[in-house]
Order: structure tokens, then C-alpha cells, then sequence
């Protein structure tokens, strides 16, 4: 099934078995994809932009109907090519201002006042689990945190925190989980309203949109950055925080390493980015007749890279299915990319993860999951909805 990737291998059709390098498969909506899965194959494919472009990243994986459509139009929604999806003489210029808002110095001088939030927060969590009272580790701590980071960073106005998670997680199921029609009309009323807002912001405001204004970029360029940082620059990060607090709460032999110093934080997100993405696959188109892996790929041809499956190839690292940080390969993932397109937020989501994990570390060692995270059908990002967790008496 390509939208749970995560869990299991689709089942190819053709001569290529699931666990070739490059295989093709069908969707749940029909479309045929090339998928790639060998590290190697897709970290080529990632950084060969003449030959697979990144025109298609944005793309609709159901095609959006005309009646949603209408919606969308009736809110002058746009996203011109801007960042994931610009293959354009003018994404460098874009990048480079988005870098600079994000810049690793200004991202540093974050990193005390997000730990004293973080370090609240956990307090208040361990005293409610001290009472017997359940807690929810995604809605409680990881939620909300990248999009009160980004808002300093990039000078974004106050707005409920809510409306903007809401608008965020709407996008990333409007354009890549599969959908009736009646759901991406819902989808589109609420994407389009909010997406008139940012077009608002993009015309007046400050920080990053008054600098991408100032470099001569129509506010609708302005307003498609600010809406692929909103969707994919925070909600993305809040959804590894959730990933990979549930992961460790499973690894108590990382968690006591954390404790006596033996195991080092940066080397726990690492190992976390690699074995829990939060971003599964991304696409490409390719732009001329080519070949890949020894199979023929011809113009036009949609290619899934499964980012998630690179992180675990065994020719790269040395245990693919075991969290071992530090182990060899560990920092070779994917899971930002690679090549002009990758990530420009991933020292961000390095520092906001390398917090949680200090300051949540000894709460995840004390504890039991009472339930999951579920996650939507989607192609690419996981979107947990909860981490709810309970403390036993003796713990």
C-alpha cells in the first residue's frame, strides 16, 4: 500500500519485486509511479534536477475536482513555484532569503528560551501523571512548538495557534492523502480561507515577507513560501517530536544511555530522523527519457523516492531496523533530502528535537503508552494525532 509506505512494502506490479531497487506501482487513486527505494538511487535522483524536476512536488495526488476547484479560485488561492516544487531561474534567490530567516545563528539564539518553555511544559505533564491522570505527549508538548518557533524566526503575526495547525494539516491532506469529492470540498473551503489570510500578510507584513517583497517578488511568491513554511516547515517538525517521543518511550536502553551520558542527544536525533521520518516519500518528474537502476524511466514519468526505506538500506547503514545512535551510517538519511531542494529548516528541526529529547528524555523513561499515535492515509507525511501515555504506580 504506497500511502502507509511506512509500514510495509507496496506490492509491485511487473517483473520488479517490492524489495527492488526501482519498481513500478499503482496508488490508490490509479496513477503509475516509478518508486525508488535504494539509497544510493534515490540520493541521485534528489540531486539531478536537470534530469528529475521538482515540478510535480506540490502536485495533487488526487486530482482536485471543479468544484473544489471553484472554492480554491474563489479565494485567488495560488502557489506558484516558490520552494519544493521551483526547478526556476529565481528559487535560489527565494532559498537564499528563506535561509537566511532561518540562518543556524538566529536558530541558536532560540534554543534557551524553547528549552524553558519545553522545561515548563514537562513539569507540568510529570505532575499530572504523578496524579494518576493520563497525558497527551503530542497535543501536550510537540504540537505547537515549531509554529511558536518559526513565528519568532520569521516575524509571523500573532494568530490562534489552532487555526493555523488546522490550516496546515487541511493542506498536507488536501494535496497528498487520497480523498472523495466531498471531503476535498471541505478541504478546500478551509485551506482557501486561511490561505486568504496569508495572502494578506504576504502584501504588509514583515520579517521574511518584507524581505522577499523587497527583493521583487509578487506577493503571490510571497504568499507560497509563507504557506510551504507553514505546512511543511513546522508541521513536519511537530510531527517527528511526537514520532520520536514514541519511539524512545520503546528504547530503554537509549533513554538510560541519555541519563548516564553514554549515549549522546545529537546522535539520538539523528538515529530518530533516519528510523522515523516524518516525511516518508517525496516526487520528481522526469523531464527527458532516461534510466535508473537499469530500468528504463521515460519523460513524464512520476517517481516516488522512498525516503523512508533509503534511511534503512542495509548497504548504507549498519543496523537498518535498530535504533543504535552513533552507529555507522546513521547520519546518512534522507529524511531532509538532498541536493538545491534540501530542507533549508533542517538545523531548525535538529535543535527543536535535540530540546525535547534533553528536557522530556527522563518523562519518556517513566512511562507506558496507553495509545498510539494513528496516522490518515497519506503519501508522504505521517501526521501522528496523539501520543497518549500513562504512569505507572512503580515507575
Amino acid at each position: 500500500m504506497l500511502f502507509r509506505a511506512w509500514e510495509q512494502a507496496p506490492e509491485a506490479t511487473g517483473s520488479a519485486g517490492a524489495g527492488a531497487d526501482v519498481a513500478r506501482v499503482v496508488d490508490h487513486v490509479g496513477g503509475v509511479h516509478l518508486l525508488v527505494t535504494r539509497h544510493a538511487l534515490v540520493r541521485q535522483v534528489l540531486t539531478d534536477q536537470v534530469t528529475y524536476r521538482p515540478d510535480n512536488a506540490l502536485d495533487a495526488v488526487t486530482p482536485i475536482p471543479v468544484a473544489a476547484l471553484r472554492v480554491l479560485a474563489a479565494h485567488r488561492f495560488r502557489l506558484p513555484p516558490t520552494l519544493a516544487n521551483n526547478g526556476g531561474a529565481d528559487h535560489p534567490e527565494i532559498r537564499a532569503l528563506v535561509a537566511d530567516a532561518l540562518h543556524p545563528r538566529r536558530v541558536a539564539d532560540q534554543r534557551d528560551w524553547l528549552a524553558a518553555l519545553v522545561r515548563r511544559r514537562v513539569a507540568g505533564l510529570d505532575a499530572a501523571l504523578d496524579e494518576g491522570v493520563p497525558v497527551d505527549l503530542h497535543a501536550g508538548l510537540a504540537a505547537d512548538l515549531p509554529l511558536l518557533v518559526l513565528a519568532r524566526l520569521v516575524e509571523l503575526p500573532d494568530a490562534p495557534v489552532a487555526a493555523v495547525k488546522e490550516f496546515a494539516r487541511a493542506a498536507l491532506e488536501l494535496f497528498w492523502a487520497p480523498l472523495d469529492a466531498d471531503r476535498q470540498q471541505a478541504l478546500a473551503v478551509e485551506v482557501g480561507r486561511f490561505h486568504r489570510v496569508l495572502r494578506e500578510f504576504a502584501a504588509t507584513g514583515g520579517g521574511l515577507a518584507a524581505s522577499l517583497r523587497d527583493a521583487g517578488h509578487p506577493p503571490d511568491v510571497v504568499g507560497g513560501a509563507l504557506f510551504f513554511l507553514l505546512v511543511a516547515g513546522q508541521e513536519t517538525t511537530s510531527q517527528l517530536l511526537t514520532l520520536l517521543m514514541h519511539r524512545l518511550i520503546g528504547e530503554p536502553a537509549v533513554l538510560a544511555g541519555l541519563r548516564d551520558g553514554s549515549v549522546a542527544v545529537a546522535d539520538v536525533v539523528e538515529e530518530g530522523l533516519r528510523l522515523e521520518p516524518p516525511i516518508v516519500t517525496w516526487r520528481r518528474v522526469a523531464a527527458v527519457d532516461t534510466t535508473l537502476g537499469g530500468t528504463a524511466v521515460a519523460a513524464g514519468t512520476s517517481v516516488v523516492l522512498w525516503l523512508g526505506r533509503a534511511g534503512r538500506d542495509p548497504g548504507v547503514v549498519e543496523s537498518p531496523d535498530g535504533f543504535r545512535p552513533g552507529q555507522r551510517g546513521s547520519r546518512r538519511h534522507l529524511a531532509f533530502g538532498a541536493g538545491v531542494h534540501r530542507c533549508v529548516g533542517d538545523q531548525l528541526a535538529r535543535m527543536e528535537a535535540a530540546t525535547v529529547v534533553t528536557e522530556a528524555a527522563p518523562l519518556l523513561a517513566r512511562v507506558r503508552v496507553l495509545r498510539a499515535p494513528r496516522y490518515p492515509d497519506n503519501l508522504t507525511f505521517r501526521m501522528p494525532d496523539a501520543l497518549v501515555v500513562t504512569r505507572d504506580p512503580l515507575r
